[in-house]
């Protein structure tokens, strides 16, 4: 075969872990590991909630050769140069796995090559993409029949999470209860607090339940742990909780953790991805986001936590919601009235439930207090049958996986033509 170049063009943190790494592995499974046949080059657009980490994600995958940077995306739209100057080979694909549908429309046209679209949602520039991989069929409804051809049903890309997990119990013997605060810290600010006032009350009144954090990739320790601590975080006292602290063990032989004021120890698992973990928890307390596709995929029962206790505080919205709630000094003012319009408005938030256009999963928004949201776990908890349809319901809506297989292969097709 003649040497190829395969281009990946993504974005935030959510689609470098969930789309991307999925992706690249079904790339290499289909095409080889050979690096002077096939090259796997990753560059990443700018996102509102990147953390600055995505770069080393990606570069971390075995199946990727090398990585570019958001912060150097402008200047290789623009002149189809990379900072560091990459060779291009003659023959290419380009792989859209998040971002601008335009970006591989002049990306592909720059380096002449082909261009292969994954389009959750919608699907735009059809006649200037040469396929897409939808993830339903109703995406491809609006196209024009003589642009059908173009358009292939490879499924949900958030539904690859370690599919070979996905037959195994996910642990409603067991009393372990994960904590999934966010990675962003228009998030952490509520959810550290909220998450971990929640752990010490069901605790309190069920000694034998264990908690764990699994640590976003995108996180480290010590910003994770300055979101529990009152002198850096004032949403800690609103929640009416005391505060943690990072501790680590003197022999290393134990995984840090947070200690909170109350004595409950909460073990930080920054292995990744976490989903034999995760796949082992009896219940998840979750922000809205990437977290619930995955739990949802692993069949994981779940409470999604939105907090309100301040609507200025999630600002994380895409487009121009998120550019305006980010702007210096107005920023507070817009976010607020985002947030208020949200709320009146407010659909399904968890994507299971946007999966089943019901709540199988119960979504909790507004004025949260750990209490409240604590009896609710524990009637969980003493109620297994509750918990057991809710995986149940889980199961039936999560889909077939197989994705990212489908979407390699649209990729091989276009190099083979």
């Amino acid at each position: 075969m003649t040497p190829v170049d395969i281009l990946i063009l993504s974005n935030g943190p959510g689609e470098v872990t969930t789309w991307v790494r999925p992706v690249v592995r079904a790339l290499r499974q289909q095409l080889g590991d050979d690096r002077s046949v096939v090259r796997i080059s990753v560059v990443l657009s700018p996102c509102p909630h990147a953390s600055g980490k995505e770069a080393a994600i990606a570069l971390s995958y075995p199946e990727v050769d090398r990585v570019q940077g958001a912060e150097h995306f402008w200047q290789f739209l623009l002149w189809g140069k990379t900072f560091d100057n990459w060779d291009w080979r003659s023959r290419g694909v380009i792989v859209f796995l998040g971002g601008d549908q335009f970006f591989p429309v002049v990306i592909g046209k720059k380096l002449g090559y082909s261009t292969v679209i994954y389009a959750e949602w919608d699907a735009r520039w059809y006649s200037l993409i040469n396929r897409f991989g939808v993830m339903k069929a109703k995406v491809a409804e609006r196209v024009p029949q003589k642009y059908a051809h173009k358009f292939t049903v490879v499924g949900d890309l958030m539904l690859e999470a370690q599919s070979s997990l996905r037959t195994q119990d996910s642990g409603l013997g067991t009393e372990r209860i994960g904590l999934l605060p966010g990675s962003k810290a228009a998030k952490l600010a509520q959810g550290v607090p909220l998450t971990l006032a929640i752990a010490e009350y069901v605790k309190a009144k069920r000694p034998q339940t264990q908690f764990v954090i699994p640590v976003a990739p995108t996180l480290d320790l010590q910003t994770l742990a300055n979101f529990a601590d009152p002198q850096k975080n004032p949403f800690v006292e609103t929640f009416g909780f005391g505060g943690a602290s990072l501790i680590f063990s003197d022999d290393n032989q134990q995984k840090p953790a947070l200690k909170t004021a109350n004595g409950l120890t909460v073990e930080l698992w920054q292995e990744t991805p976490a989903y034999d973990l995760l796949s082992q928890c009896s219940i998840c307390l979750t922000t809205v986001g990437a977290n619930t596709a995955e739990l949802g995929a692993l069949a994981v029962p779940m409470l999604v936590l939105l907090p309100t206790q301040q609507l200025d505080a999630m600002r994380s919205w895409d487009g121009l919601p998120g550019l305006l709630a980010n702007l210096p000094g107005v920023g507070s003012t817009f976010a607020k009235v985002i947030n208020w319009l949200f709320l009146r408005r407010k659909g399904l938030l968890a994507w299971p439930n946007i999966w089943a256009q019901e709540e199988i999963v119960p979504e909790l928004v507004g004025q949260l207090q750990p209490p409240e949201i604590g009896e609710m776990v524990l009637d969980l908890l003493a109620h297994p049958e509750k918990l057991a349809q809710m995986q149940l319901e889980l199961r039936n809506v999560r889909g077939e996986a197989g994705a990212a297989q489908k979407l390699a292969t649209l990729v091989k097709q276009e190099i083979d033509m």
